[in-house]
């Protein structure tokens, strides 16, 4: 059975930061792709960053690159997003997601987890 439990979330202000964690289990986690999904109340749901043991890449979209860092640890089975210079346009539930399939990992995910909030404001 596939889980996915985020942690770290949490009330910060502008310009800080938060490292938030997503803990695996029920998966070969190193075949899988993973990635950090966010949605924010009234916006569609946006992918933030993707990783891919396979090849060793890991994409961000343009809103989050350079501030956010995307990381595995695939024997812990644990991954991470770093997140600096937030602003309070970041302000979302942000999700894990997890997928074996190359034409689905980044865009439409199987596995999700229950999601963590973050809300940056001063």
């Amino acid at each position: 059975q596939v889980q996915l439990v985020e942690s770290g979330g949490g009330l910060v202000q502008p310009g800080g930061s938060l490292r938030l964690s997503c803990a695996a289990s029920g998966f070969t986690f190193h075949n899988y792709i993973i990635a950090w999904f966010r949605q924010a109340p009234g916006k569609e749901r946006e992918r933030v960053s993707c990783s891919r043991s396979s090849d060793g890449t890991t994409s961000y979209a343009d809103s989050v690159k350079g501030r956010f860092t995307m990381s595995r640890d695939d024997a812990k089975k644990t991954v991470y997003l770093e997140m600096d210079s937030l602003k309070p346009e970041d302000t979302a539930v942000y999700y894990c997601t997890a997928d074996w399939r190359l034409g689905y990992g980044c865009t439409r995910p199987e596995y999700w987890g229950q999601g963590t909030q973050v809300t940056v404001s001063s």
